[in-house]
């Protein structure tokens, strides 16, 4: 063998080890889709899967998710609170079955740095700096149906609704089961590999709230933003926005903490992060007592 031919040999390895670091292979697909899920079921409308990877996306990852199936009884909503508090704090306080953290905010005083409107009151605005890192979706809540939603500086300034929540994240990664344009995105943000969390929308309008470990070597070492679009679409994701991840990627079902927050800097379900809002899920109240609860506790909210 010539010396060209073991340097081409070499070239050629490097470049198959950097795609399978770098991009989804259908090794990783296959992975997704042969998982050991752990499979919990919480009444008709609702259930957990959990699984471990040894190696999807170069390296370690756990993943977190909760389905809700399309239903009556299943009200979402987005929960909102003028002190941080831990998701599961908050959850308490809205009696919520199901329930992720939601978007971006500023550490310091709790404040939303996106868009937030509730009902006719528009509570924050996206700040220029998010625009420019990530926001490019949102979530909109009304009479418990959610729905995702594209975002920009256009439609935020011409947001008239006067009915419903909606909460500005981003960026959104799928639109009709295709991968959402992240061209204005910060780039570091978008191939950087952190702690995720993500809510999703399928064909069959099932609504996926998904979490990420990250931030635990030989654990789970998170994943980009493509990493998690491709994660979401073998999963049946037809739409799909990115949430606030890093220490505050948490998941949250009937009283637990279903994933590893990493504030802690420990691989365990104590590390939760003080937060302001998230998106939620009730399947104990009527629509019109959950409509009463959200008015009266953005009432009790304004009055503080």
């Amino acid at each position: 063998m010539t010396k060209t031919m073991i340097r081409s040999i070499l070239i050629a390895f490097t470049i198959i080890a950097q795609v399978s670091v770098n991009a989804q292979t259908p090794v990783d697909s296959l992975a997704i889709v042969t998982a050991n899920w752990e499979v919990k079921e919480v009444g008709k409308e609702m259930r957990s899967l959990q699984a471990a990877f040894p190696s999807l996306y170069g390296g370690p990852q756990y993943v977190s998710i909760v389905e809700v199936k399309p239903s009556r009884k299943a009200k979402a909503g987005i929960g909102i609170s003028k002190q941080m508090k831990t998701l599961s704090t908050l959850a308490q306080e809205h009696k919520a079955t199901a329930a992720i953290n939601g978007s971006y905010y500023n550490m310091s005083n709790g404040n939303s740095v996106t868009f937030l409107k509730v009902y006719k009151a528009v509570s924050d605005s996206t700040t220029e700096a998010e625009f420019n890192i990530r926001v490019t979706g949102a979530v909109a809540v009304r009479k418990g149906k959610l729905r995702i939603l594209p975002w920009s500086r256009s439609i935020e300034r011409g947001y008239k609704k006067k009915k419903g929540i909606i909460l500005a994240s981003g960026p959104l990664m799928l639109q009709n089961s295709h991968n959402a344009d992240w061209s204005a995105c910060d780039k570091d943000f978008i191939v950087t590999k952190h702690p995720r969390s993500a809510i999703a929308t399928t064909k069959d309008k099932r609504v996926l709230l998904i979490t990420v470990d990250g931030r635990s070597p030989g654990n789970a070492i998170g994943m980009s933003i493509p990493e998690l679009a491709h994660l979401i679409k073998i999963l049946g994701g037809k739409t799909a926005l990115n949430l606030d991840g890093g220490g505050s990627t948490t998941l949250y079902l009937n009283g637990n903490i279903l994933n590893h927050p990493c504030d802690n800097k420990r691989f365990d379900h104590e590390g939760e992060r003080h937060i302001p809002n998230m998106i939620y899920f009730n399947m104990n109240n009527s629509l019109r007592s959950y409509q009463s609860a959200t008015l009266r506790k953005y009432a009790q909210m304004d009055r503080k």
